[in-house]
């Protein structure tokens, strides 16, 4: 395994089965119950970090910084309906939570359990958690482009989006060498989630699937 997402990215099957097993990080069955994974107590507003800061929405939100040497580039943010942008924006914060936790090898103030319900925070959690014992991070760019969001109602919607892993790489936490990769078909994947929105009006993940390497996303 050379590609730096094959580890750095999460992936969901439908029935919850994690697809990492090229990077024998282990995976999860979707048995486990959110009650024993790290920064989920209970309720749909789980207290991932101490830390938290209110948005411009009003919503006391877990912190959330990455590393100067760990970027990633959003396109499209603004697409002029209220909603969609909401949902991408809590998009962004959700995908960061994940890097937050490898960069600093903490999972209990990631804030995962905060943006993450239902068989993605398994998943997620169990991914991570992989990641960490590793003691595996990134450094570089990832671009996520192409972001179509679909809202069904009030509470439900999906989203899918490409991202560009071209110009990221793996990472040693321990030590910082960077283990050097080549761009490849496999350099870009689709992703589909599917999103629920909670009381505090938080746009959860409970399920998502890729597509590495799939054609909608080739340069």
């Amino acid at each position: 395994m050379n590609r730096p997402a094959r580890l750095v990215t999460a992936a969901l099957t439908a029935s919850a089965a994690l697809l990492l097993t090229a990077c024998g990080s282990g995976g999860g069955d979707g048995s486990s119950s959110s009650d024993k994974i790290a920064g989920a107590d209970s309720g749909d507003k789980a207290s991932a970090s101490p830390s938290v800061s209110t948005s411009a929405d009003g919503i006391d939100r877990p912190a959330v910084k990455l590393p100067s040497d760990m970027k990633m580039v959003f396109e499209g943010r603004q697409t002029g309906d209220a909603v969609k942008d909401a949902i991408l924006a809590d998009n962004e914060r959700t995908v960061s939570t994940v890097w937050q936790a490898m960069a600093y090898g903490d999972l209990k103030k990631s804030g995962m359990a905060f943006y993450y319900t239902d068989n993605a925070l398994v998943g997620i959690y169990q991914y991570a958690k992989g990641a960490i014992d590793k003691k595996t991070s990134w450094a570089g760019t990832l671009r996520y482009f192409d972001r179509q969001v679909t809202v069904f109602d009030k509470k439900s919607a999906a989203l899918t989006y490409c991202v560009d892993e071209s110009k990221a790489d793996l990472k040693d936490r321990e030590t910082n060498k960077l283990q050097g990769t080549k761009t490849t078909p496999n350099s870009y994947v689709f992703y589909n989630l599917g999103l629920k929105k909670n009381k505090e009006g938080v746009w959860q993940t409970w399920d998502l699937t890729e597509d590495r390497g799939s054609q909608k996303c080739q340069p």
